[in-house]
């Protein structure tokens, strides 16, 4: 009898699961999708920004006036533990980008927010503000030193793109620059 009960429930395990395959297959083939699509989301950062703009004890950064191709991927603002907005890009290349700003000071936050970037000791000036040049295994770096903030453009992207998100970056809707060094 146990013997016979035994080889019941394998084929019942069995038949159930063909049925189960069966169901799914049905499903995955009348379901629509589209495996050509960007998996990367743009989001909308606006509520954060104006959120972090109030909040921050210093003038955060975002850019504005963008060329087309540029997409917004993240954004965060956290307000204790020394102040740090992020807004992360995708360039047109779809390399990353990322603005970061803190209070923290530019030899911990640096590295940190570029994944151990190191200064070189060189400049360069984008829109009239000189930026200290980094560079990384991963991720280089243009850092803008201001009173009580760091501002770090970031990302695997080429300097160039760097350079262009950082002559993008506004401090507020009246359109003023990122502070100067």
């Amino acid at each position: 009898m146990a013997s016979k009960r035994g080889k019941q429930t394998v084929r019942d395990m069995i038949l159930s699961m063909l049925v189960i395959t069966a169901v799914a297959g049905v499903v995955y083939i009348f379901i629509p999708h589209d495996d050509k699509a960007d998996p990367v989301k743009a989001v909308d950062y606006r509520v954060e920004l104006a959120t972090a703009r109030r909040a921050a004890p210093y003038p955060v950064a975002a850019p504005a006036g963008l060329a087309e191709g540029w997409k917004p991927t993240s954004v965060s603002y956290e307000g204790h533990n020394d102040a740090g907005w992020h807004l992360g890009y995708l360039d047109p290349d779809d390399r990353y980008v990322a603005v970061e700003q803190s209070t923290t000071p530019a030899k911990k936050y640096v590295p940190q927010v570029s994944q151990d970037a190191e200064a070189t000791g060189r400049t360069r000036e984008v829109s009239g503000r000189v930026w200290e040049v980094w560079e990384g295994p991963k991720y280089d770096a243009l850092v803008l030193r201001a009173e009580g903030v760091t501002t770090v453009v970031t990302g695997s992207a080429p300097a160039d793109r760097l350079a262009e998100m950082a002559a993008a970056l506004r401090t507020a809707s009246s359109g003023a620059p990122t502070p100067a060094a």
